[in-house]
């Protein structure tokens, strides 16, 4: 049987793309666990090779790479905020250990490279949607190390005829994703909020539109990623395509919570996009990707994870 190598596997995505993978494919984790968690793996520990350390030690990353067939890259530090405090940091993380993973997968003959961008490579322009054939316009570190390991990928294709693809993420949101962090998205923080009896903060008017995509939707991309041969070489969005301001998304808690929720409204953030979805026409005709899970149902089943994972503390 095949063999997946996941870095970042104990994370929020990558628990859920491992335990997908593992219906198709033998699994193997590379985390240093300095966001995941093995709580987020607890229930296949015994069905997956566990490796805890970096990405950016390329000794341990060839010893990961032994006898993989197909290479899904989430390890990241993966937070805007963060990489402007941190920019030398999400540097290191973000770009050599991109470099250290490619190469060590064109030695070994990885039959596919899945790399996880993001939405953040396009800025603030205004233009909607989002396209694949805009011009990027970074205006982060996380952003710009996105940008440059979709190159690198697409450098690796051309030189080395290393089979790679890109997929930029849009919102992804539901279980087990990070209520805590301080850089938390949305949805974990004003699920939590609503399921601890608290006001949930909005910034801003509430106007603000986005695209929010269901982590299974997310699981179903990647693996189309490694295994559609149309999607060699390319960089697509994934996204819902559906666009939801932040005030539907809290109508949407609301229902499945079943009380409304009295929002506490703050300034705007600097620096916050006011509206960002995506145009997925390219995943859909390259990649056969067709997102299943509509807001209110993702909102439904993600926030029946939260109530149970409060019930079990």
């Amino acid at each position: 049987m095949a063999l997946s190598l996941v870095t970042g596997g104990a994370g929020f995505i990558g628990s859920h793309l491992t335990r997908f993978l593992l219906k198709h494919t033998r699994a193997r984790v590379l985390d240093d666990l300095s966001s995941g968690t093995m709580d987020n793996l607890s229930e296949v520990a015994d069905q997956i090779d566990f490796i805890r350390g970096s990405v950016t030690d390329p000794a341990l990353v060839e010893e990961a790479m032994r006898g993989v067939d197909y290479l899904f890259h989430l390890a990241a530090l993966a937070s805007v905020p963060l990489s402007l405090e941190k920019p030398t940091e999400t540097f290191e993380i973000n770009t050599l250990g991109t470099q250290y993973l490619l190469e060590a997968a064109r030695r070994q003959g990885v039959k596919r490279v899945v790399f996880i961008s993001s939405a953040a490579i396009y800025g603030d322009l205004p233009r909607l949607p989002k396209r694949e054939t805009m011009k990027p316009h970074p205006i982060s570190p996380y952003a710009w190390t996105k940008l440059y390991g979709e190159q690198l990928c697409r450098d690796y294709h051309r030189v080395y005829g290393l089979p790679t693809v890109s997929l930029r993420f849009f919102n992804v949101y539901g279980a087990r994703q990070n209520p805590n962090s301080h850089y938390a998205a949305v949805v974990p923080r004003w699920i939590t909020a609503a399921l601890s009896g608290q006001r949930p903060i909005v910034y801003g008017d509430g106007m603000q539109v986005r695209d929010f995509v269901h982590v299974d939707d997310i699981t179903q991309a990647l693996w189309l990623a490694a295994n559609e041969p149309e999607a060699v070489g390319g960089s697509f969005n994934i996204a819902s395509g559906e666009r939801s301001t932040l005030l539907e998304l809290l109508s949407a808690i609301e229902d499945a919570c079943g009380r409304p929720l009295n929002p506490q409204f703050e300034p705007p953030r600097a620096g916050d996009i006011r509206r960002s979805f995506a145009d997925i026409e390219a995943a859909k005709k390259r990649l056969g990707f067709e997102p299943r899970i509509r807001l209110a149902e993702g909102i439904r089943k993600t926030t029946q994870a939260y109530q149970e994972a409060f019930a079990a503390a």
